[in-house]
Parts: structure tokens; C-alpha cells; sequence
């Protein structure tokens, strides 16, 4: 038990098996004004089915049993790179959430307990509030979010884009597309082929299959897969995840001809148009790292990028846990994946890419 400012409070981990238990966590998550879609159970759950990589939930308590703040934590195991407690894990947020900023500190201090109980040397919190103590290092200077209001109508959002990249759009929307949106296996078949495919161009490990069927499974209504074709032949798609009012397109892949007919942009653009039919009122494109080609992309749409508040964790004469594929020591590995022949890398690429989260 904790005793804070007078606020007294007790962390303990949530048992993830109990249905009524996640439930009362969820519903809390999806209440809070400042959640995102990677706090809630069903995210973590997802991943644990999804890539075999353990799920913690944190969560602290009142006396009376009322929830003051929870944090998401992803159980890292890799041969490759170690052992880490990342929250929250495969996620470009999540981090820790409270009602009362005096619980963050039981919160991160629980964590890293629970962590060296683990044997992790590095603890990894992607967002949320910035956990006290000189023991954590801020780092604010890899990734960019990048979100914006949507507009009221299609004119309104294409007015909202600087006029180079509106024409581009614009040419998008004259090639004839088609657009669709759903949840079913042929999508989901369509979508895990291009996001392979891209993510071999940029010569990292594609995440295993089961993690976006796990993810599409547990958020339900609140996930699902837009796809743009020419003539049947599937070009772009994103799988999108909605939470507090936000429709946030995350995992994207694309074919060889995706750029030849502006495919990204036909796509990202009837997504904003569905998210506002949908009650939406915010589009979140995400995060990029900083100096990359797919955040001065994210400019050309008008989205300002906001710098990402990440805060690491190393136990004492331990090297911090480096997953980066922009970082110096991957720079040959990353060239010679893209080498690779794409059905051997789609072979042996998920069983790499499990132990990144």
C-alpha cells in the first residue's frame, strides 16, 4: 500500500483471466479523456495471443476498490535482443494513466519492481504521463505523433492539405479506385500481403499474421481493415483502430504500383471521409521517426508533428535494449533483409519480429 499527499492507494496486477476484471479495466480506459487505444486489456491481450509475448496489467486501487490508474505492460522475451518490460508492447503509446498524478509514481515504481523480478535490464514507457525519478531518461527526440482535427466535408478536408500534395490527392480521387471496408478473412488476407510486402521493402521482420488477427479479434467494432483497388487488384490498405472519437490508421502496407496511382492518398482520404461518417472527429495518423521519409509525408497532409515523450529505464551496468532499425549498428542487417528473397523473409520474419515488440 501507498500513501501519498494523504491519497491512499495499492498497485497490484490484474488478473487478465478474469472477464469481469477486464471489463471494469476497459471500461475505465475508454472513459479517461486522455487514453489511447494501446491502454486498454484488449490491446496487450491481443499481442500475448498474437505473438506469444506476456501481458501485465498494473493497476492501482483506492481503498474502497476504485480504479485511480493503470498501466499496460508488454512482457518482452527475445533470443535476439533481450529481455524488456515494455509498455505498452508493439504500440506507439500506452504508458501510464491515472485520474491522480500521485499514483504514476506507484505505478513506475512498481513496474520497474516487477521488472527486475523478470529479469529485464530495460524497461521501456511509450507515452503517458513521465514517471518521476532521475533513475528514468526521457527520450523525446525519435518519434513524431501526428493528429488533427477532421473537417466537416471532403472540400473542407482538401482544403485543409497544402496545395502540392492536394493535387496529388486530387489525382488519386480521378483514377478510378475503389474503396471497401470490413473485418473478414479475404481483407485480412489482402492486408497481411501488402503490409509484408512494404515492410520487407524497408528491410525489417513483418510481425507474425495472428498479431493483427488477435488485435481485429479483441477491439471488435473498434478495428478494422480499408483497402483501395484498381480493377480487383488490391493496392493499399491500413488497418485503423477507433478510440475517443479518433480514428487512428496504424499497421499499412502497399503494392509496387501503389505510388504510380496515388493509391495512399485515395485511400487516407476516403479513411477521413468513413471516420467522419462514423461520429469521428479527430484522425491520427500515428507516429514517425524523426528525419524519415514517412513523416515529411504526414506534413504534406498539414498534420503538424508532435514530439513523443518515451521514458527508459536500465538497470545498473546494463545496456539499454536497442530495437531502432534506423540505429547504426542495424544499418548493414536492414540492407541485407531487403536482399532476402520476400517469401523466405515472410518465412522467417515473424519469428524475428516477435521478440521486438
Amino acid at each position: 500500500m501507498s500513501v501519498m499527499t494523504g491519497l491512499v492507494f495499492v498497485v497490484e496486477e490484474a488478473r487478465l483471466s478474469d472477464v469481469a476484471v477486464v471489463a471494469e479495466i476497459d471500461d475505465w480506459v475508454r472513459a479517461h479523456a486522455d487514453s489511447t487505444p494501446f491502454q486498454r486489456p484488449g490491446w496487450i491481450m491481443g499481442v500475448q495471443a498474437g505473438t506469444g509475448q506476456k501481458a501485465k496489467m498494473l493497476v492501482a486501487r483506492s481503498g474502497a476498490g476504485e480504479i485511480l490508474g493503470v498501466l499496460p505492460l508488454t512482457y518482452i522475451r527475445s533470443a535476439l535482443f533481450g529481455r524488456a518490460l515494455v509498455g505498452s508492447g508493439f504500440a506507439v503509446d500506452g504508458g501510464i494513466l491515472t485520474t491522480h498524478r500521485q499514483v504514476g509514481e506507484g505505478l513506475a515504481n512498481a513496474a520497474w519492481t516487477l521488472a527486475e523480478q523478470l529479469g529485464c535490464a530495460t524497461m521501456e514507457l511509450r507515452g503517458g504521463e513521465a514517471p518521476v525519478g532521475a533513475q528514468w531518461q526521457e527520450k523525446a527526440d525519435a518519434y513524431l505523433g501526428f493528429a488533427r482535427p477532421l473537417a466537416a466535408d471532403d472540400e473542407a478536408e482538401l482544403k485543409a492539405v497544402p496545395k502540392r500534395h492536394r493535387a496529388e490527392i486530387r489525382k488519386g480521387l480521378g483514377n478510378g479506385l475503389d474503396f471497401e471496408m470490413g473485418r473478414d478473412k479475404r481483407l485480412r488476407d489482402i492486408h497481411y500481403r501488402l503490409y509484408a510486402h512494404s515492410v520487407h521493402n524497408l528491410g525489417t521482420p513483418v510481425f507474425p499474421r495472428a498479431l493483427f488477427d488477435a488485435v481485429l479479434d479483441r477491439f471488435g467494432d473498434d478495428a478494422d481493415i480499408a483497402v483501395a483497388s484498381k480493377d480487383g487488384k488490391p493496392l493499399s490498405a491500413v488497418i485503423s483502430l477507433y478510440h475517443g472519437g479518433a480514428c487512428m490508421p496504424y499497421w499499412h502496407g502497399a503494392a509496387d504500383g501503389a505510388r504510380a496511382m496515388r493509391s495512399n492518398e485515395f485511400l487516407y482520404f476516403s479513411l477521413m471521409r468513413a471516420a467522419r461518417e462514423r461520429g469521428c472527429s479527430v484522425f491520427d495518423f500515428g507516429r514517425s521517426k524523426v528525419g524519415t521519409g514517412p513523416a515529411a509525408w504526414k506534413k504534406t497532409w498539414g498534420f503538424e508533428g508532435e514530439p513523443l515523450g518515451y521514458y527508459l529505464r536500465t538497470a545498473p551496468g546494463k545496456e539499454t535494449r536497442d530495437v531502432n532499425p534506423l540505429s547504426p549498428q542495424y544499418r548493414r542487417k536492414v540492407e541485407l533483409w531487403k536482399k532476402l528473397p520476400e517469401s523466405i523473409a515472410n518465412l522467417i520474419g515473424p519469428h524475428i519480429a516477435r521478440g521486438l515488440g
